[in-house]
């Protein structure tokens, strides 16, 4: 009997491991079908471009060469510095079609990025009401950036931008405010940025900063729908908003080229060198239809210059429009961008010192349905956002002039954190990590207890923002509710939504709309939207 026992517990013992062994293969074959999957989907005949948002305009274009010329095209857009990570990560692309050629001397393997050719020149500049413009006397005359400088530290000019640290057009617009305020050496070097005369400048300039925006295609979208009285972008951008102006009956933006230097973008194509012929092949066919007579002819009627030095006294009118203060018979003097290193150098600087500072207010759902793998994921997001040595990987850190609210809620507030100190975040990372989800959903008193913390901020002194992250439709309170009570605070405090889980999309886009936000999804990678929104306050 003790035999049969025996045999029995081995017969046992013995099935158990082949069940474990036969798991762990199958894990493991599962790892090896997937790299096949990806090495195929790579491997496959479609020629994949990752490009930066602003070239979404011009898609219809290439595709339509694409498809005469037999070439299976793909194109994913992602923002300047996201793409820089992207590709610094390995993802595995054949072309890159970046804003500026400085950020591809970013890139750890520059090496493999190849046959790199400027497609377009877009200079990036300020774009003022016409009225504001005349009464500030920018027009008709030279303006140089210490003008600009002296009308925001008189209060008499305010503008939004696009973030510094996170798209291209904010990183090459405080390229050049460092360069010409710096009186442009020949050289920016790093002692350079050590000034505290250049330090006072650049942090006056940015006090005029009233919105802030993560990508440059929400800024153009952001700006119609508010009111704003300035904003630095490109030029094709500001040729766009003027065009969508002036249909609704409203006053167009006039542009100021800075006499002492204005940032260029020149939106560089390069091949990505994944020893593959075919690919380069296809490459050197679109870049040749891009830098072509007809290719170059459909860039300029987006607004993109392609003229040497800029300069054409027989640009299309009705593009190039003077009214709007552009002069393409006049050089403009570009910015010389310093060397890759003082560029991250003074990235980071901007980041901790120069920047407005904000008030953030995280509201931050604990629900019942956020038990689990949904708190897990919230705490990891917001241990990452507010601890500063991790946020600085990705230039999103907080500063210690910023301050930082959160505010935990379910069906009800639970309770309300704050400091005053954006680098002291410790005893919030604690308290986010020790409360436990319970109870229903109520975003809209969550977003109106967000407002009764902002509404007495000073404007002035900081950018104000709230982050709304949700996994479920909230199931008490109301949109009208909060409409009344964002009238009353009678401030531009914009909404910005996380979602996840269940969460009503149908909500969330209500409360962007009317506080001239957005809304973030969060359903495949809950972090990666905390950072994106990040970008935008």
């Amino acid at each position: 009997m003790e035999k049969n026992k025996g045999a029995i517990i081995a017969i046992i013992v013995f099935i158990a491991f082949i069940f474990i062994v036969g798991i762990a293969m199958e894990d493991k074959m599962d790892d090896v079908v997937n790299s096949i999957k990806n090495a195929s989907n790579y491997s496959s005949s479609e020629f994949r471009i990752i490009s930066s948002t602003e070239n979404k305009d011009l898609e219809p274009i290439i595709q339509a060469y694409a498809r005469k010329n037999d070439i299976d095209l793909g194109i994913e857009y992602a923002g300047t510095i996201d793409i820089m990570d992207r590709l610094n990560n390995n993802e595995q692309f054949d072309a890159v079609w970046t804003s500026n050629s400085i950020w591809l001397y970013m890139l750890n393997n520059s090496s493999k990025v190849k046959n790199s050719k400027s497609t377009s020149i877009n200079p990036v500049v300020f774009g003022i009401k016409k009225s504001k413009a005349q009464e500030l006397g920018f027009i008709g005359k030279d303006i140089y950036t210490k003008d600009i400088l002296s009308a925001i530290k008189s209060n008499k000019l305010k503008f939004s931008m696009s973030s510094a640290t996170q798209t291209n057009t904010g990183a090459t617009a405080y390229l050049g405010f460092v360069s010409t305020l710096a009186g442009n050496p020949e050289i920016l070097k790093e002692e350079d940025l050590k000034s505290d005369k250049l330090k006072n400048n650049l942090k006056e300039l940015f006090s005029g900063v009233t919105r802030s925006s993560g990508s440059d295609e929400f800024l153009e979208e952001m700006f119609l729908k508010g009111d704003y009285e300035a904003v630095v972008t490109y030029e094709t951008s500001i040729i766009n908003i003027n065009k969508k102006l002036e249909a609704q009956g409203k006053e167009p933006l006039y542009i100021l080229y800075a006499k002492d230097g204005v940032s260029i973008s020149d939106s560089p194509f390069a091949y990505i060198d994944n020893s593959d012929d075919s690919k380069l092949e296809q490459f050197t066919k679109i870049q040749s239809y891009i830098l072509s007579n007809e290719g170059q002819q459909e860039l300029v009627k987006t607004g993109r210059r392609v003229w040497y030095g800029g300069t054409n006294e027989n640009a299309d009118k009705s593009v190039f429009n003077p009214n709007w203060g552009i002069d393409t018979t006049k050089y403009i003097v570009p910015v010389k961008y310093p060397s890759t290193a003082v560029i991250k150098t003074a990235l980071g600087i901007y980041q901790t010192e120069l920047r407005k500072p904000i008030h953030a207010v995280f509201c931050l759902d604990y629900s019942g349905s956020m038990y689990g793998d949904g708190n897990k994921q919230l705490v990891e997001a917001m241990d990452y956002i507010l601890d500063e040595n991790k946020a600085s990987k990705n230039l999103l850190q907080f500063s210690e002039k910023d301050k930082i609210s959160v505010v935990p809620f379910s069906g009800s507030i639970l309770a309300k954190w704050h400091t005053d100190n954006g680098t002291n975040t410790s005893k919030l990372i604690k308290s986010i990590k020790d409360l436990s989800p319970t109870g229903q959903t109520n975003i809209y008193l969550a977003s109106q207890t967000g407002l009764d913390i902002l509404k007495k901020e000073d404007t002035n002194k900081y950018n104000t923002s709230i982050i709304l992250m949700t996994d479920g439709a909230s199931n008490s309170g109301s949109l009208a509710q909060l409409q009344s009570a964002y009238r009353n605070v009678n401030k531009d405090i914009p909404i910005y939504s996380i979602m996840f889980g269940d969460a009503s999309s149908y909500q969330l886009e209500g409360i962007a709309e009317f506080t001239n936000a957005k809304v973030f999804d969060g359903r495949t990678n809950l972090l990666e939207a905390f950072k994106q929104v990040r970008g935008y306050n």
